[in-house]
């Protein structure tokens, strides 16, 4: 007998999941509601499962992370997650509910109208999720600065100094005698929480320099660092972010998926183009600009530069060195045309992600580990 499929739309929540079905043909049907737990979720494909039933499931990329989509695959079942941003809407529908949801999932699924995300692999996950936390630790010592400098300057009290947080600002904010024995109190919160922070940088640092030592991303991560501006944490942070770049077949795809190309506009002979799309990954973007800013100075292997790519093969050194010498040139063409610095940095992360992408593509990361049952 041929397959029999059933498409399976699950509108994933903290507490409930709604279940919707589309059978191969036929109308879409609601299941009802489950917990959200994998015991309800095994008696839920225990129940729908048949002789010669094929079950395709889909949810909707969320905070509930990835946890439905390996157990599913743990099971033996077809699960696909799907990003909000991509999934067909209809302009006049103002109605939403979870009901409506999961119904328009099964749907949808059924006809092969939604793209699947790329579902990292656990190990590369938990790569991403250090990376991430250490972004939230300087994201946490930067807001405190930058409180303590406002609450500062509140009172009448600014540094003369050349630049902040030096050795020297941070022994003259030591040393400050205020008058109010309640502001000094204040005063020393803030110090602490910054060198809490600090600490905490310094902590997940280490920790990921071990970690990524043993990563099945290693190959990859030692080829980025091969190019300028990109050291250890930006080529970890890449390598966690993006995961296998194999599955772009083009730069240009990379490139879209980053949220780094122009948004248009453009309707019969009239091309309108704004800003860029910031779709994709964000935090990849961020390291990605940051990485631009070292192209403003002249081709050069530093002294930074060669002990990383001194164990590199040729090609990869190659591909380095024609990435400063274009992106250079590019960086400083629009400058002199008079563009702003961020459409400058902006505009060469775009063409770095091309060199990034060609790096990668020379190595290959050793296989992820086997899901185990």
């Amino acid at each position: 007998m041929k397959p029999y499929h059933k498409y399976v739309g699950l509108d994933v929540h903290k507490e409930r999941n709604e279940v919707a079905i589309a059978e191969s043909s036929g109308e879409v049907r609601l299941y009802g509601s489950i917990s959200n737990d994998l015991h309800a979720l095994e008696k839920l494909v225990v129940k729908l499962r048949g002789e010669h039933v094929v079950l395709h499931f889909v949810y909707e990329a969320g905070p509930c992370g990835f946890v439905i989509q390996r157990r599913l695959q743990q099971l033996g079942e077809d699960c696909l997650v799907v990003a909000p941003s991509l999934i067909p809407r209809k302009s006049g529908d103002r109605v939403k509910t979870d009901r409506r949801d999961a119904t328009m999932l099964a749907r949808l699924h059924r006809a092969g109208e939604l793209t699947g995300i790329h579902v990292p692999d656990p190990r590369d996950e938990a790569i991403r999720d250090l990376v991430r936390a250490r972004t939230d630790a300087v994201t946490d010592r930067r807001d405190n600065r930058h409180r303590l400098k406002a609450f500062l300057l509140r009172h009448g009290y600014k540094y003369s100094g050349k630049s902040s947080w030096t050795p020297a600002h941070l022994r003259y904010l030591r040393e400050l005698v205020l008058a109010d024995p309640a502001h000094k109190v204040v005063l020393e919160e803030y110090l602490l929480a910054i060198t809490q922070a600090t600490e905490r940088i310094e902590r997940l640092e280490t920790h990921l320099a071990t970690l990524a030592a043993t990563w099945r991303m290693k190959p990859v991560v030692d080829a980025l660092q091969g190019l300028r501006g990109v050291q250890l944490l930006t080529a970890v942070a890449l390598a966690a972010e993006l995961g296998d770049l194999s599955r772009f077949r083009h730069p240009r795809q990379l490139m879209a998926f980053l949220g780094l190309v122009p948004s248009e506009y453009s309707s019969g002979g009239t091309r309108r183009q704004g800003s860029i799309t910031k779709a994709g990954n964000a935090h990849a973007r961020w390291f990605l600009v940051e990485a631009a800013q070292h192209y403003r100075l002249p081709p050069k292997v530093s002294k930074e530069l060669a002990p990383r790519q001194e164990n590199l093969p040729a090609r990869l050194r190659e591909i380095s060195w024609k990435a400063q010498v274009r992106l250079h040139k590019k960086y400083w063409s629009m400058t002199m045309r008079g563009k702003r610095v961020q459409t400058i940095q902006v505009a060469v992360a775009r063409e770095l992600v091309g060199f990034v992408w060609a790096t990668a593509r020379q190595v290959l990361p050793t296989l992820p580990e086997p899901v185990k049952n």
